[in-house]
């Protein structure tokens, strides 16, 4: 789906003659593109202001409220002056360089807010900001005169650091005069109001400019948006952790001690929301101490969380300090209630190997009992796709489906109440998934609704049936559960007619009750083999299987699958076949130049096998110093095919072979471009000699094909010829592919023999 083909977005109709910019009560959809109107920053600040006022009137309070029509009671010029120190980076700015040419002389205006309370001159409770707001300079110069041994090589966080310690906010303010330094006032406000719309912390009204210029998609669901805090405490807790959390985000030291230290002081969340952000927090904050060795400082931290990241940093820091009972007993209570399916398994494996004396992780233990595959390493760049290849190499049947399977069946077979008149809206909009799977609600405010569409799995028809009606309805309309492909219901359709109801139920049931968690973390690949579904996990050496990864394989066999890791063995495939190819092209750039000629050797078994050459007439001049370079004249393409005339040729040469060359991304790149222009796929995994000589044969000065062909005595009679070159770049994939058989200690030959 284009971005023309976007829905509506919302914007303000006018409200007077006198204030054409804005409404704050009526919406219209609209779409815009190209230049911005010349104060298109004030509408979306009143288009803010509506929103929050129509929708949150009961999480405001009366004050907020009031700061509303006080804001639109102000001089139309300072109302947009305001709005543009909201999208300022801080609250803290100078007079003297505020340059805004639409607005006219920003003096008066800025009395006009000072008198209206709307900006005050900072003082001592702003110092902290206004230490960052202060120039490198400024710092030295105010610091040069109170301390001793300030030196102009100083860093600005070290200058911050000691004007912290070492002098006193009122002493600080006198030595700068910083009366022309002025702080926007309300910013608390307007930033809580951001939060409500946005649902975390916003600086700044940004995301409305993107949505203007069409690089941000939002939803048209009318007015169909539910307000995502129901109570003002909920709003204000939740708020709360997520400012805390955004300030730590590019914090310094000084910062993360203060975090800290307010830490002792955190509320207790008496809501779920509150209760996330609060987990959030905590485990940043503690990642944060653990970094700068305040290791007593983020173990607090950790236990001020409840998730399962804090819970095991917590154990892990008992552990590493020596309190053993403490953890023991903390690991108890976390296997005795635990708060997910995920702390369960952190908790019952962290006991059996810190207490039980097992010797390996449940990770560790999946991954060891794995079956492994073995794959010619060539195909690294894409293990899942490659592994998907082998099994239906020997007649099973595969898809890549990841998340992507449970997602799709999950938002087509519950449509109408995700997204439909019978469903929910989402919060705002810029969000597409729907408020209920957001907030945790969805299962309980329609259970019947779900049981009855979840009951249509039993007739593995009559469900297809439904899911094709669906899909052909609604195809292409932009929703936050999956995206819209054109086989997306090939993998749903093997899943419904081979696999038990209740298995597939199970999954959707979990996933209704919490979406959130539940929408990660599924295997890679869904088979089907002798009628039966199974799901797998695709690694290979090195890779390490996630916990949720685990969690969500052992969900997969109590509701009845079988799902497991499959392992990949990178090995040399003495029967691979590789196509080392060559482009000699009129520049370097892709986009604005073509092929000349392509020369191609097939590799099969340590031989060369088979030969393609070809000149094309690449429909543009040739450069000069390219003509130098290749020999190849506008001549001696005048009457060559252009690429079209051979694409189903070298398609067919092509095979299903790796793609080989010397600097691949080029060669690649080039081919990959004449098949787009014309509407075509080129997709072959990829093998570069270059950078596989760099890896294996160390030392040498230069990795050109001229140099290395020098070294190792390849002949290269027509360099700069495309033939001669992928001749060339083919004995050196031989050289590569003989040192790669060693290392694995195979040999390709023995290999060979023992196959036939």
């Amino acid at each position: 789906m284009s971005l023309d083909d976007a829905p509506g977005r919302l914007r303000p109709e006018p409200l007077s003659s006198a204030d054409p910019d804005f409404d704050q009560t009526h919406w219209a959809p609209a779409r815009r593109r190209g230049q911005l109107p010349t104060h298109y920053y004030h509408a979306h600040f009143e288009e803010l202001l509506g929103f929050v006022e129509e929708r949150y009137r009961h999480i405001l309070s009366p004050d907020q409220r009031d700061l509303i029509g006080s804001f639109r009671a102000l001089d139309i010029n300072a109302r947009r002056l305001y709005v543009r120190l909201v999208n300022r980076k801080g609250r803290v700015f100078s007079a003297a360089r505020l340059r805004y040419p639409e607005l006219g002389d920003a003096e008066p205006l800025l009395k006009t807010l000072q008198a209206a309370g709307w900006v005050e001159p900072a003082g001592i409770d702003h110092y902290f900001e206004l230490l960052r707001f202060l120039t490198k300079r400024e710092l030295n110069r105010v610091l040069a005169q109170r301390l001793t041994g300030i030196g102009r090589s100083m860093k600005k966080a070290e200058l911050v650091y000691l004007a912290e310690r070492h002098c006193g906010a009122a002493e600080f303010l006198e030595t700068l005069g910083a009366h022309r330094i002025l702080v926007q006032r309300h910013a608390d406000d307007i930033g809580f109001m951001l939060f409500l719309f946005f649902g975390r912390v916003q600086d700044g009204l940004s995301q409305f400019t993107l949505r203007d210029l069409g690089l941000v998609r939002v939803q048209d669901t009318g007015d169909d948006y539910e307000p995502r805090f129901a109570e003002r405490s909920e709003a204000l807790e939740t708020w709360f952790f997520a400012r805390q959390r955004h300030r730590l985000r590019g914090a310094d030291d000084a910062t993360i001690e203060r975090l800290a230290r307010a830490a002792r002081d955190w509320p207790a969340p008496v809501h779920p929301a509150g209760a996330a952000a609060r987990d959030e927090l905590a485990h940043a904050l503690g990642r944060a101490l653990e970094k700068t060795d305040q290791v007593n400082a983020a173990l607090r931290v950790y236990k001020r969380g409840e998730s399962t990241q804090c819970s095991e940093r917590v154990v892990r820091l008992l552990l590493a300090d020596g309190r053993r009972d403490e953890a023991r007993t903390f690991l108890e209570r976390c296997i005795d209630a635990p708060r997910s399916d995920e702390q369960a398994l952190m908790a019952e494996d962290l006991y059996a190997r810190k207490f039980d004396r097992k010797r390996t992780s449940a990770v560790t233990d999946e991954l060891r009992a794995a079956p492994v595959i073995e794959l010619d390493e060539s195909r690294s760049g894409s293990p899942e796709q490659a592994a998907a290849e082998w099994f239906e190499s020997r007649g099973v049947r595969a898809w890549r489906t990841e998340n992507r399977l449970w997602r799709t069946l999950f938002g087509l077979l519950l449509w109408d109440d995700l997204f439909g008149s019978k469903g929910g809206g989402t919060h705002s909009p810029f969000e597409r998934l729907p408020a209920a799977l957001l907030d945790g609600t969805f299962a309980a405010c329609r259970h019947d609704r779900i049981t009855a569409r979840l009951a249509l799995l039993d007739d593995p028809g009559a469900a297809r049936r439904e899911l094709l009606t669906t899909s052909t309805r609604h195809y292409g309309t932009p929703n936050g559960v999956f995206r819209w492909r054109r086989d997306l219901l090939d993998p749903v359709f093997a899943l419904l007619e081979h696999a038990d109801a209740d298995a597939v139920r199970n999954i959707l049931a979990r996933m209704c009750r919490d979406y959130r968690e539940l929408r990660y973390g599924y295997p890679d690949l869904m088979l089907v083999e002798n009628g039966k579904v199974r799901f797998v996990e695709i690694k290979t050496e090195g890779d390490q299987l996630r916990r949720n990864q685990l969690v969500r394989i052992a969900q997969l066999r109590d509701a009845g699958f079988d799902a497991g890791v499959v392992r990949v063995d990178w090995i040399i495939d003495p029967l691979q076949t590789y196509v080392v190819v060559d482009v000699e092209t009129t520049g370097g750039r892709g986009e604005r130049h073509r092929v000349t000629e392509i020369g191609a050797v097939k590799v099969r078994g340590g031989e060369i096998v088979d030969r393609f050459q070809t000149l094309l007439n690449p429909a543009r001049s040739i450069p000069p110093d390219i003509i130098r370079l290749t020999g190849i004249t506008p001549a001696m393409v005048a009457d060559a095919p252009v690429f079209a005339d051979i694409a189903d040729r070298f398609r067919e040469f092509m095979g299903d072979a790796i793609f080989v060359a010397h600097n691949v991304d080029f060669d690649y790149g080039f081919i990959a471009g004449e098949y787009r222009r014309l509407g075509q796929r080129f997709r072959h995994p990829r093998l570069c000699t270059c950078a596989s000589m760099r890896r294996l044969f160390p030392g040498h000065r230069s990795y050109g094909l001229a140099a290395l062909c020098a070294s190792f005595g390849i002949a290269l009679e027509q360099h700069h010829r495309a033939l001669c070159d992928a001749e060339a770049a083919a004995e050196l994939l031989l050289l590569i592919n003989e040192k790669r058989t060693m290392l694995s200690g195979s040999s390709p030959a023995a290999a060979a023999q023992a196959d036939s």
